[in-house]
């Protein structure tokens, strides 16, 4: 009888990367000069890694992402409190990390730091320790996110911007470059400054997500009550479920601001409505 045939995954390793033989390593995975790879990280067909990458820790990298040069993900966290424990980082598919990019693992036994599928991470990037990154998201050279940090899916994070640790940002909000973002960023907002504040509607993005008609007049009146009624933020969300038609948007705004533990941006005064 004739032994059973091995599949060996077709792979382009460049003879000079350094990898564990423990790491797994998917089909057409490309890895470059220079790259190290630690023992227990496992990385999705299709994937590139570019010259002199740093893949270390409990690190699972999904299918057709690029990593470019020098990015380091998996590393310990920057965090005081960590003291070597068993931590886990998880890449979405088809996501990209640009050059001198940093994803740490997180703090605490079992706990993880979480990057989302089809985002976009520029050059000089950090992503801290237990932070999670939905679907979608885009993160301009040199934006920095703080620990626990928490950004749903399809916001956008402008250049050289700051966010505090424990901060949630909502879906298809952005952030203007080099703003300092202290509370939460309520969904479909723009933030904007030194502390960032809210001045206006993403009506571009919301656009650009296919958003209905019917959701954005909603959406704009949620804004009004929000930051133009003078409400507090209880009595404004009391004001929304009398005042708003219920749809999808509405609801996972409200959501978001019943939980907004460090309370929310403020509006400027010059804000577009």
């Amino acid at each position: 009888m004739k032994p059973e045939s091995v599949v060996i995954p077709l792979r382009k390793i460049h003879e000079t990367a350094v990898i564990h033989p423990n790491a797994r390593i998917g089909k057409d995975v490309e890895i470059g000069p220079y790259a190290v790879i630690g023992e227990n990280v496992l990385i999705g067909d299709g994937t590139q890694i570019g010259a002199h990458v740093v893949i270390d820790g409990w690190t699972s990298i999904g299918r057709n992402c690029v990593i470019y040069p020098s990015a380091s993900i998996g590393g310990e966290p920057q965090d005081l409190k960590f003291r070597g424990e068993k931590s886990y980082v998880f890449i979405g598919d088809n996501t990209k990390i640009r050059e001198f990019a940093t994803i740490n693992r997180a703090t605490g036994e079992g706990e993880e730091t979480r990057v989302g599928s089809n985002c976009l991470l520029q050059a000089y990037t950090h992503v801290a320790h237990n932070c999670v990154v939905g679907n979608n998201v885009i993160m301009s050279n040199a934006a920095t996110l703080a620990g626990h940090v928490v950004v749903e899916d399809r916001a956008i994070i402008g250049g050289l911007s700051g966010v505090h640790q424990f901060v949630k940002i909502g879906r298809n909000a952005m952030v203007g470059g080099a703003s300092k973002v202290v509370q939460d960023v309520p969904p479909f907002v723009i933030v904007d400054g030194h502390p960032a504040k809210v001045c206006g509607l993403n009506n571009v993005g919301l656009s650009r997500a296919g958003m209905s008609e019917a959701a954005r007049r909603n959406l704009k009146k949620a804004y009004k009550i929000l930051y133009r009624s003078g409400l507090s933020l209880t009595q404004a969300i009391a004001v929304m479920e009398q005042e708003l038609d219920s749809c999808e948007e509405i609801e996972h705004m409200m959501r978001f601001l019943r939980n907004a533990e460090r309370g929310i941006c403020r509006g400027r005064k010059d804000a577009d409505e």
